[in-house]
């Protein structure tokens, strides 16, 4: 299978790069980046045969059969909608757009065209939230809480490298886009109530900072989920799943139960790297001609959800 990652030179796209390198049958045969000479460099580096200047430049190969984009979240949409117009299947960063029109837009266009049609909801994949998946599913589980922490420190619009940024991240619907479709895909439920609230608006950035969402599904369940970009530390995003048979946290790809002992994941999926699992479940739809665990149609309930949330913001 040939495939095409633009945002090449990020730091998402440089992991979707090695996570392809580990997936057999899988050539990259072109990578486009922000800069065409970072995409030429990255190419270099790599031993890959192609660098195109743009993303419609990578279109026209007939060689592309899919696309995976790592590109700025405001271009989501529209990419991931070229790319079905362009016959390429897609695997789109999370989140698929930044607000929900241009979410339902995509989900119609992967309709229309019935090709594969991916959002990078990669905490379905994790291994440690896979096990608390797979348990629910055999009854062994029951969520009663969520209690989740997302937490950076990005008071200057730089990207996960340190790099400077040309467009600006958002609390809610990126980050708290992971949570939210968790939530609701380990309950298996749409929330049925849902609230927001916002801290103050950075001077420059024009976002808010600090952001608190409490979510309820129709079985009870609850998610309490707090986003700063002003935390020092530690960062990244924490989650308690807190049970009617035990309490897990989990940690990325590590799982620990309520006294801090290591659960062992051995045998939950093939690679321990969430990005990994996720590009070997888009191969695999493609190849197999089916619908990918998150699909942007099975994402497309999170997205109507944070919109939800950003009109109780406000209200």
């Amino acid at each position: 299978m040939k495939i095409c990652v633009a945002g090449a030179a990020g730091a998402f796209g440089m992991k979707h790069l090695d996570a392809l390198a580990a997936i057999e049958g899988v050539e990259v045969v072109s990578v486009v980046a922000g800069k065409p000479a970072d995409a030429e460099a990255v190419a270099a580096k790599r031993g890959l045969p192609h660098a195109d200047r743009s993303l419609g430049e990578a279109l026209a190969r007939a060689e592309v059969e899919a696309v995976i984009l790592s590109t700025p979240t405001p271009l989501h949409a529209a990419q991931a909608i070229d790319c079905l117009k362009a016959g390429k299947h897609v695997l789109v960063e999370i989140p698929m757009a930044d607000n929900l029109a241009d979410s339902e837009k995509l989900v119609r266009m992967q309709k229309e065209t019935g090709l594969v049609a991916m959002a990078g909801h990669v905490r379905r994949f994790n291994p440690s939230h896979q096990w608390i998946h797979k348990k629910i599913l055999a009854g062994e589980l029951k969520i009663q809480q969520m209690d989740v922490q997302t937490y950076f420190f990005r008071r200057a619009n730089l990207n996960a490298l340190g790099q400077p940024r040309s467009w600006t991240d958002h609390l809610l619907w990126h980050h708290a886009c992971h949570t939210v479709d968790l939530f609701q895909y380990q309950c298996g439920e749409v929330a049925s109530e849902v609230f927001g609230l916002q801290g103050p608006r950075h001077s420059t950035l024009g976002i808010a900072m600090d952001m608190s969402i409490g979510m309820k599904a129709p079985s009870g369940a609850i998610c309490t989920l707090s986003l700063s970009f002003n935390n020092k530390g530690p960062l990244g995003a924490f989650f308690r799943y807190i049970c009617d048979n035990g309490t897990y946290i989990a940690r990325y790809d590590d799982l620990y139960d309520g006294e801090e002992r290591k659960i062992d994941l051995t045998g939950v999926a093939v690679s321990n790297n969430g990005i990994e699992l996720i590009d070997r479940e888009f191969v695999a739809a493609i190849r197999d001609k089916r619908e990918p665990n998150g699909s942007v149609a099975q994402c497309l309930p999170a997205m109507q959800t944070l919109d939800r949330i950003e009109r109780s913001f406000r209200s």
